[in-house]
């Protein structure tokens, strides 16, 4: 399977796992629209629509940048047809931006829960909306959510509340959509990491470089991602994935190259469900794999 030639409309691609994602496509020589804010440097965020844009083409890609806040409809259509405009269509929607606060109900200020239900539940809706016309006329077209799978576990909610419901919201659009969307042929589905993964939130605000030590980088989502788009849309959808079992899935074995320190243990991700076992590790994999 190949994506040279197929264009992917990623939000959030300036960096973390929308980047990931983007080059792992983009070394297939595929189109990588990169729908994200972050237009000027950021003091706490490293790299830019433009130096996203710089690396997918250094890595065999074409890159359109594009300044989009998800929260604004007007500017997500005007995106998408300026993506579909320049690269002829649109295969692929990675609904990838999100925002995060981990706080309890008592704590969590009002401006925070709007920001993160119009980011995550929101944006994902608007995105996906407006992508339907485009991907309908594709060939083997894919909307994939970065979105845990829906299990409704007190353990979820009572730590965090707002984030699990913004969280939660998008993968309620994979479930509602997939059922829409199969009669056009046009795959839903959502993938969440297994562990933590070593992203700017982590070393801003769930531990700092010590913390992101205990887990794995992003290239793990990338390429579960890659191996989801390679899916017949028509058959494959509505799927809730872990990365480490699609990856395993598709025949890989050793993680270890994933791990940022192979000689700590690894931490599990938020809203991983109990019943979804990892895949059987070789043993130099298994410190510390299994939450």
């Amino acid at each position: 399977m190949s994506l040279a030639g197929k264009t992917l409309f990623v939000t959030g691609a300036s960096r973390g796992i929308g980047l990931s994602i983007a080059l792992r496509a983009a070394r297939d020589g595929a189109n990588i629209a990169i729908a994200a804010k972050t237009a000027a440097p950021h003091p706490k965020l490293n790299g830019t629509i433009y130096t996203a844009a710089k690396e997918i083409e250094q890595a065999g890609g074409k890159a359109l940048p594009l300044i989009v806040d998800v929260r604004d409809e007007t500017l997500v259509k005007d995106a998408l047809a300026q993506t579909a405009a320049r690269f002829g269509g649109i295969d692929i929607v990675v609904n990838n931006a999100s925002a995060i606060q981990l706080t309890n109900v008592a704590e969590t200020d009002m401006k925070r829960f709007d920001l993160m239900h119009q980011i995550n539940a929101r944006g994902t809706f608007v995105v996906s909306k407006w992508a339907i016309p485009y991907l309908a006329k594709a060939a083997n077209p894919h909307i994939l959510m970065l979105s845990p799978p829906l299990d409704m576990k007190e353990k979820w909610f009572a730590p965090y509340t707002a984030y699990a419901m913004a969280k939660y919201g998008m993968s309620l659009v994979v479930l509602g959509l997939a059922g829409e969307l199969r009669p056009q042929g046009i795959a839903v589905n959502a993938l969440w990491p297994r562990t933590l993964i070593a992203t700017a939130a982590v070393q801003n605000l769930l531990g700092g470089a010590e913390m992101m030590r205990h887990g794995r980088t992003p290239d793990i989502v990338a390429d579960a991602a890659y191996a989801v788009f390679a899916k017949p849309a028509r058959e494959f959808t509505g799927r809730f994935l872990i990365d480490d079992n699609v990856l395993a899935e598709n025949g890989v074995q050793d993680f270890d190259r994933y791990r940022v320190d192979p000689t700590q243990d690894l931490v599990p991700d938020f809203f991983v469900p109990d019943d979804i076992a990892p895949p059987n590790l070789k043993l130099s994999d298994a410190h510390g794999d299994r939450p």
